[in-house]
């Protein structure tokens, strides 16, 4: 699996999300209280941009004229057709043990802990000068 940096924990605040594209692939990553998820662009019914859809609740009734709302802004619908998905595992509200959203691991890593990708180089005869650098954020990154 490869590790891709898509942004800065900053960048989405709760109850955010941020579209980036990753190896070919649209993703859309959602904060929810400060947990990280991401989950493929692409609704299973006709390929729908699913991420940018509403996201709202789920709505439980224990009679007629009751009902009671929880895990607001975690229920994401898809704009095309309505099709509903939990942000958490990509599983459809509607039938869960047969369609799913495709759902990527996402960590928080301290900047300093960020390593570059090491190029397959060949050593010459020259050193070039270096400076340090340092990074002092927390980043997003997926793995695919």
């Amino acid at each position: 699996m490869t590790k891709h940096v898509v942004g800065t924990v900053a960048e989405i605040p709760p109850g955010g999300r941020k579209l980036v594209d990753v190896a070919g692939r649209s993703i859309g990553i959602f904060n929810l209280g400060g947990e990280f998820f991401a989950l493929r662009n692409r609704c299973p019914h006709q390929g729908g941009a699913l991420c940018e859809g509403p996201l709202g609740s789920c709505i439980s009734s224990a009679g007629p004229g009751h009902y009671e709302m929880s895990r607001g802004g975690e229920i994401l619908r898809c704009p095309w057709h309505g099709w509903e998905f939990d942000v958490r595992t990509g599983q459809s509200w509607f039938d869960p043990k047969g369609v799913r959203v495709k759902n990527y691991e996402v960590a928080v890593v301290a900047g300093k802990n960020l390593k570059p990708p090491a190029p397959d180089l060949v050593p010459g005869p020259y050193v070039a000068e270096t400076y340090p650098v340092s990074i002092e954020q927390n980043y997003l990154v997926v793995e695919l």
